[in-house]
């Protein structure tokens, strides 16, 4: 159960591919397998074992048994950290290896798997491993015949279903907050980006963590995905994804024992550029907010309204920064935009645009598909587009920018926030006191201020509206781990009766 992986800059890879289950690699209990494909080139890279309802049902046997016995609050969170920060090492020590896995399996830019998404993974781990020891109650005075306190325990099994766009990164949101607060993990990788998961599984020992506290499943969301939201002894879900499958997982969370969960979803985030704002670097960050991972991220800044004053310049010069974005093989150094992750999510965008040019939009650059082989698709711009339009109100989840001109800002602050979503917005402005006012009128869990699309560990990340339920990141993702048990303690207080 192993493959060898080629990758393009002439290295090689060695990788277990079956279900990752109690610290062993094994087979799916019906033993199927599935195609891994490369997005480059739309040929297969390997193939992977598949999880059915029945492997997800052993996992989290496994899981419940560990957490019982030899996890949760029977490890120190000291103990608990020390792990999380070996993990965070030896993400570093892999890092080349873990860059060009993730660059081959998802289609991004092997430059920017290395210098963000691995390094932010290990980031990730390195911060959760300092909050281990760290997450406590507090006591609380009433009385001075009674003594109360609070207690932050954790939740116990916790299934984790994670996105293709950011595999290792998303995994790392995932798993370290759940350990740092003492829970077990049975976690779903998404099918087309399942490897980089599975290296990852081969450090876990060499972290110390005991088999069976994180459990990795490859599979489908129907089966896999599906068994995890209905299980009945899994006590907490984390779901990253669209909407319209974050909906189904609250259903059956819900419908089978009411489990504890935490919702990242979609966006069509909105990007303001008022007429003081430095233009040029409106428009790199603005080019950097829609393009980076093609596109391919929940709050890519997928609306620009630009005001009237320097609307002319700025377009003029988002098309010349347009045409500098190299397009094409992930493991060239020169590469900012590589393949989108399949040939479903291919179609999808180029049904998008076609929606957006039968609407009366009208394309600036791209728009068509890039060179003969693999998932490429042209970064493209729209103008002209009525904000009633599909391409302006839908998630698209690719290099498609609508570029839109305004002239109050008081009537584009109710444009702006006249979505279903609510995960991301930014603002250009050099009056910071209006860039700041604005940032409070919008209705999104972040706000960027003159830049886009920064994230940080210690920086909570999370929706309103439809984008999702609670945070990622930061202290406050903690709360997504732990059940808050109030003590109360009769010192000298007489019965009422």
């Amino acid at each position: 159960m192993s493959a060898t992986l080629q990758f393009g800059n002439g290295k090689s890879s060695t990788i277990q591919t079956g279900l990752y289950i109690n610290g062993k690699f094994q087979p799916g209990a019906e033993g199927k397998t599935f195609a891994v494909v490369n997005p480059a080139n739309g040929k297969e890279i390997c193939q992977v074992s598949e999880a059915s309802a029945k492997d997800v049902d052993a996992a989290v046997k496994v899981a419940r048994e560990t957490y019982d016995n030899k996890w949760g609050e029977k490890v120190s969170g000291r103990e608990r950290g020390k792990m999380l920060i070996r993990l965070a090492e030896l993400i570093e020590e892999n890092a080349d290896e873990l860059a060009a896995i993730e660059s081959l399996d998802n289609g991004k830019a092997f430059s920017i798997a290395r210098s963000f998404d691995i390094p932010e993974a290990a980031a990730n781990f390195r911060y959760y491993g300092g909050w281990a020891d760290k997450v406590h109650g507090k006591t609380i005075e009433v009385v001075d015949s009674k003594f109360c306190y609070t207690r932050h325990e954790p939740i116990g099994v916790c299934g984790q279903i994670i996105p293709w766009n950011f595999p290792f990164l998303m995994m790392a949101w995932k798993i370290a907050p759940a350990l740092a607060t003492g829970n077990v993990v049975v976690l779903k990788t998404a099918e087309q980006t399942p490897l980089s998961a599975l290296k990852f599984a081969e450090l876990i020992e060499k972290a110390g963590v005991p088999p069976g506290v994180i459990n990795i499943v490859q599979g489908f969301g129907p089966t896999a995905g599906a068994a995890i939201a209905n299980h009945m002894d899994i006590d907490k879900v984390a779901f990253t994804g669209s909407t319209l499958v974050g909906r189904n997982i609250l259903k059956a969370a819900a419908s089978s024992n009411l489990k504890k969960t935490t919702l990242e979803l979609g966006g069509k985030s909105p990007n303001i550029i008022m007429n003081d704002a430095n233009i040029d670097d409106a428009v790199a960050w603005s080019c950097f907010g829609i393009n980076f991972n093609h596109g391919q991220c929940c709050c890519a800044g997928s609306r620009v309204y630009v005001q009237a004053g320097i609307y002319d310049e700025f377009e003029k010069k988002l098309l010349a920064k347009y045409k500098s974005i190299n397009v094409g093989d992930p493991f060239k150094q020169d590469t900012f935009q590589g393949p989108q992750v399949s040939q479903l999510q291919y179609d999808r965008i180029m049904a998008m645009i076609e929606s957006g040019k039968q609407e009366g939009g009208k394309i600036l650059t791209g728009g068509e598909r890039h060179g003969k082989e693999g998932y490429f698709i042209e970064p493209t711009i729209f103008t002209g587009v009525n904000h009633d339009a599909k391409i302006a109100r839908e998630e698209i989840f690719g290099p498609v920018l609508v570029l839109q001109k305004f002239e109050d800002e008081a009537e584009l602050m109710k444009i702006a926030n006249d979505s279903i979503y609510g995960l991301a917005a930014a603002v250009f402005s050099r009056d910071i006191s209006k860039a700041i006012q604005t940032a409070h009128a919008l209705k999104a869990g972040t706000v960027w201020v003159n830049c886009y699309n920064q994230l940080h560990p210690n920086v909570p990340f999370g929706g309103y509206k439809a984008s999702g339920i609670g945070r990622e990141l930061g202290e406050y993702a903690l709360s997504n781990y732990t059940n808050i048990k109030a003590v109360h303690v009769n010192l000298s207080e007489p019965a009422p009766m």
